[in-house]
């Protein structure tokens, strides 16, 4: 990866030669630890070596076992097939300088995902954050022109330095208590200590991964960075953020009841409200990244659901719901990254995020519409594909709630599975939106009308995830069994074999019919030429719901109509406007920014006297500093 980003920046620029060859470079990279993470979950082997050592406590180590291999197997699958995305669509975007600074910027990113998945310390493992985080910047901010593009960045600089900053407390307060940077058990903590640093990591992970409230930035990054660039954020780079929750609750730390209802609790907000902000939205890319938000929801239910049953003893419940958490990951990483190219290649062709400005593109696109229905039906939990797999994994596992002998713990683990099941009937009628707005009926631009289909490479990125979607669904259960999972899973093969059967027959059946059919147009209440005005939009669709939710969205709906006569009896013309509240943005984001904002003028006016006074001050901070550091080491 480090030859891939140099060779981009000092290659030759004839016709994007060096930046091909360094994508290469990133496909070369991503193959060999795809074998290599293989190995490890094969052999069920660790393997542990140290690179540098700044002190005996601080130093470059990494440690590989089944856990890290695989998360690095995710990131370089999918970094793979962005790479064969990322072959023609970079050639979309900004000058040649700016494409192959794209390209570097990309393999540091890659290669820092998977050396922070690789750390064996803290110590590596916030050094290689920040790498991740800060390559990621200058990626959101490729197009730094523009407004939205700007805004985007500030969200995302101001949130991960907070993720990182909670990421260190709890590093620095675990080196208190055990004297160890090194990501090892961390036994003999008092309940209320390890609850602190729990609460650190949990604000820190869940920061990165777009957890509820602390997602405002998520939605603004990935819709503002370059497609290929979004499917690596949403479909790997968030789950980085989960790697590091999982390991903390496996191997640092001894969870706590509690901590399962608060992972119980925040996993179902995220989920339930991701889903319903999505509904809302018409803009593409901010439309897949809200799902985002409801999928690690998704994730972070499992692994609340694993820490309540494993408190209780449940530990057939428990390791259901771990499995099904980390299967829930690798599926959102496939799927999610596929509906980032698919719309990358969508907004490229028609040079909109704007779904209302799209439609008909099922016929000028049909391979990009194939695969964006597949990951469309994936991310909806639709049998037989992988998301179906994992979701119906944590279904059996809430079913079970009622071995648990605490009363209050079975109703809160049954209103959570009605907030579940709540979520999954939303993200299908999202999904029926999105596709049906983007590919169906009329163009309603002219761009989409003279849309074209997606170069080669642009298809076969997304289509190689498209096949994995169908192959962990349909092999589900004999592939969990292979790796040793004796847990109750659904069997979807049968399922898919006569379904499958039943569907080529019918359509057997239809081509040797006799019968001819008609085909005329939709009736259109007697006019007698269709235009793509009389569709049924993305507003319409969505409008009854966002009616439905209107105590989370505050809903307010403006109409005004213009008349022919004075007696208003004859309607002219008219407009309606539905706004929303952005209630993150305006009652905490913006409120936060403002009170410090104030701090930060208060300390100014402080800052503006004399030179003594300054030094004071700066001699004060740095003696409050050690002292603090001090007590922490």
């Amino acid at each position: 990866m480090v030859l891939a980003a140099l060779t981009s920046v000092t290659g030759s620029r004839e016709r994007g030669s060096g930046r091909r060859f360094a994508l290469g470079l990133v496909m070369a990279g991503a193959l060999a630890w795809i074998a290599a993470s293989i190995v490890i979950l094969a052999d069920d082997s660790d393997l542990t070596f140290r690179i540098y050592s700044l002190t005996p406590q601080l130093g470059i180590a990494f440690h590989l076992d089944r856990l890290a291999a695989f998360f690095i197997l995710i990131v370089s699958s999918v970094a793979a097939c962005v790479a064969i995305y990322s072959l023609k669509y970079i050639e979309h975007t900004g000058s040649q300088a700016r494409r192959d600074m794209s390209v570097a910027a990309m393999s540091v990113f890659i290669l820092s995902m998977v050396l922070v998945v690789a750390s064996a310390n803290f110590f590596g493992f916030i050094f290689f954050w920040e790498l991740m985080s800060l390559s990621s910047l200058f990626l959101v901010m490729f197009d730094r022109e523009k407004a939205e593009t700007v805004k985007a960045g500030i969200y995302y600089l101001v949130m991960t330095q907070f993720s990182t900053l909670f990421l260190l407390l709890g590093a620095l307060l675990l080196h208190r208590y055990t004297g160890s940077f090194d990501i090892a058990s961390a036994g003999g903590l008092t309940l209320s200590t390890a609850g602190i640093i729990f609460i650190a990591f949990f604000i820190g992970f869940g920061t990165k991964a777009g957890i509820i409230p602390f997602h405002k930035w998520l939605p603004f990054a990935h819709a503002a960075a370059p497609s290929n660039i979004s499917a690596l954020m949403s479909g790997v780079m968030i789950k980085v953020a989960i790697y590091g929750l999982i390991r903390v609750l496996l191997d640092v730390l001894s969870p706590d009841l509690w901590w399962g209802t608060l992972l119980l609790v925040f996993g179902t907000v995220s989920a339930v409200l991701g889903v319903i902000y999505a509904l809302k939205e018409h803009d593409l890319k901010k439309l897949l990244a809200f799902h985002s938000i409801e999928n690690i929801g998704i994730i972070v239910i499992g692994l609340g659901l694993w820490v309540i049953f494993s408190h209780y003893s449940l530990n057939t419940l428990a390791d259901l719901s771990l499995f099904g958490a980390l299967f829930h990951t690798l599926n959102h990483a496939i799927f999610k990254s596929l509906l980032f190219m698919t719309a990358g290649s969508v907004v490229a062709a028609t040079h909109t995020r704007n779904i209302e400005e799209m439609g008909g593109l099922v016929k000028t696109m049909p391979v990009t519409a194939a695969i964006f229905l597949i990951g469309s039906a994936a991310i909806s939990a639709l049998p037989p594909l992988n998301g179906f797999a994992s979701e119906v994994m944590l279904f059996q596992a809430y079913l079970g709630a009622f071995q648990v002998p605490s009363p209050l713990t079975a109703v809160l683990l049954f209103t959570a599975l009605a907030g579940f099941a709540l979520m999954s009937a939303l993200a299908a009628a999202c999904f029926v939106k999105a596709f049906g707005a983007v590919f169906l009926a009329l163009p309603r631009s002219r761009e989409a009308e003279h849309a074209r289909e997606a170069p080669r490479a642009m298809l076969v990125g997304p289509g190689i995830l498209a096949a994995a979607c169908i192959i962990l669904g349909v092999f589900s259960y004999q592939i969990l069994r292979a790796i040793g999972l004796d847990l109750p899973l659904p069997n979807v093969l049968p399922v898919s074999l006569i379904a499958a059967a039943v569907f080529w027959l019918a359509v057997l059946a239809l081509r040797r019919s006799e019968a001819k059919a008609r085909v005329s147009e939709t009736w259109g209440c007697g006019i007698h030429t269709q235009t793509s005005k009389m569709e049924y939009t993305a507003s319409g669709f969505s409008e009854p719901i966002i009616t439905i939710f209107s105590p989370i969205f505050r809903t307010r709906k403006t109409g005004k109509r213009e008349f022919f006569d004075k007696d208003k009896a004859i309607v002219s013309g008219g407009s309606g406007e539905v706004h929303t509240l952005q209630f993150f943005e305006e009652r905490i984001y913006l409120p936060t920014a403002l009170f410090v904002k104030r701090i930060a003028s208060f300390i100014s006016r402080l800052h503006n006297v004399d030179l003594d006074a300054n030094v004071m001050y700066v001699f004060a901070v740095v003696v409050v500093i050690l002292l603090a550091v001090g007590q922490l080491l």
